[in-house]
């Protein structure tokens, strides 16, 4: 019996959808992790309309398993060539086999037997596969805020600022709206009616944050001075990272909302959907292009700190090396943040030159200009003393010539006599 898996792909993550044993045959042959992607919640949210119904059955009896794309995901998926859709950006393709066996590429034809031929489904799935996608952000930011040690709520708690605080209070009631979604399986209008206003505060606790790490970039861009690129660089590394940690928060609620927000519109607006979640895929993209602006100035004015510092630590043997490590500590602190959150971000710990190194240089450097100036020196000297022996000689013909000529004059009066 011909058993067939569809896929879907949205550039983030890969849903495959099918009978839950060739979905889980194809995964394993592809080598390719994956979690369940709650398909049987469309069942559900969309509950109206006949052809919807019509696939009801359909979701009930298919398995969805979602697949983070990655590099090595990508490529292994690639080889199948799914067919884009330009209006929503899905890549999508069906893949017929006999007994979980996957055997090659079909294009799907639209019919009642496949749920990508319905755009209701599609649209719902897709916007689930946004809604894992970002809860599994969330996750690794947890992760993230964990292993640095810095527990943000000490972090904001530690700040006296009015927005940072009430971010507090946000971050709770949006932890509160997830728990109940995770329990009811929707968001209701009770439950949406307290995060509404949450992202206004979300946005300036982040702009907040932002502004922070710019003024660190503006302090190192004045110091000129390798003491005072010390002192910059050491209030970097030490506010830098809870102020990343308060970016990663902020990120972490903000697709919090957005996970919400997507249930939402699935329960009141489904055929709004994939608009919905293409406009939401836009705004988190522009916020990662700021974070991503900010923080790589900032790696780039410590870079060039490293830079000025690295040439006079002949001079300043104890602050230039101290410029350095701030520097890779807080670029460090930079790339794992960035991947954290899906920036991508390249960069190698910069190395303190060596005083020895940097001494042997300038003393090589002394020696060599050293014997140079003797060499001058002793070029001029001949130079000066040929000159002044042609001068000398000069002046004696001259006297010689004079007093000859003066004797001469003398005879001449005596003979006259």
């Amino acid at each position: 019996m011909d058993e067939e898996i569809q896929l879907i792909s949205d550039g983030d993550g890969l849903a495959v959808i099918g009978d839950p044993t060739t979905v889980e045959q194809f995964l394993a042959s592809e080598g390719l992790p994956s979690k369940d992607l709650g398909l049987r919640r469309l069942g559900s949210a969309l509950s109206t309309g006949a052809v919807v119904a019509q696939a009801g059955s359909e979701i009930a009896a298919n398995s969805g398993r979602w697949v983070k794309l990655t590099k090595e995901s990508a490529q292994a998926i690639n080889k199948y060539g799914l067919r884009e859709s330009r209006k929503s950006g899905l890549s999508t393709g069906v893949l017929k086999g006999d007994k979980g066996q996957i055997k090659g590429f079909v294009e799907f034809v639209k019919g009642p037997g496949s749920l990508l031929s319905n755009p209701a489904i599609l649209a719902g799935a897709a916007g689930i596969m946004a809604q894992v996608a970002m809860q599994q952000t969330m996750d690794e930011i947890t992760d993230y805020l964990a292993a640095i040690d810095e527990k943000v709520d000490d972090v904001l708690r530690a700040q006296r600022d009015a927005v940072l605080a009430r971010m507090i209070g946000v971050g709770l009631v949006i932890e509160e709206s997830m728990t109940i979604r995770e329990k009811r399986g929707r968001v209701d209008e009770v439950t949406w009616s307290k995060v509404q206003t949450a992202p206004t505060t979300i946005a300036e606790t982040q702009a907040y944050a932002l502004r922070q790490l710019d003024a660190a970039t503006e302090k190192l861009e004045r110091g000129t001075k390798v003491g005072d690129l010390a002192k910059a660089a050491r209030e970097a590394e030490s506010k830098g990272k809870e102020w990343l940690a308060v970016l990663a928060r902020c990120f972490q609620l903000q697709d919090a909302i957005a996970v919400l927000e997507l249930d939402r519109v699935l329960d009141v607006s489904p055929e709004e959907l994939d608009g919905h979640r293409l406009g939401l895929k836009a705004a988190r993209q522009h916020r990662l292009e700021l974070i991503a602006e900010s923080t790589e100035r900032l790696m780039a004015r410590m870079e060039a700190a490293v830079g000025t510092a690295n040439t006079k630590v002949l001079m300043h043997p104890a602050k230039a090396p101290a410029v350095v490590q701030s520097s890779n500590q807080v670029s460090t602190a930079i790339v794992e943040f960035h991947e954290r959150l899906g920036i991508e971000s390249a960069r190698q710990s910069s190395e303190t030159r060596r005083w020895a190194d940097a001494a042997k240089e300038m003393r090589d450097k002394a020696l060599e200009t050293g014997a140079d100036r003797v060499d001058t020196a002793k070029r001029l000297g001949n130079e000066t003393l040929d000159r002044a022996k042609s001068a000398k000689g000069s002046i004696s013909n001259r006297i010689a010539e004079r007093a000859f000529r003066r004797q001469g004059d003398d005879r001449e009066r005596a003979e006259k006599e």
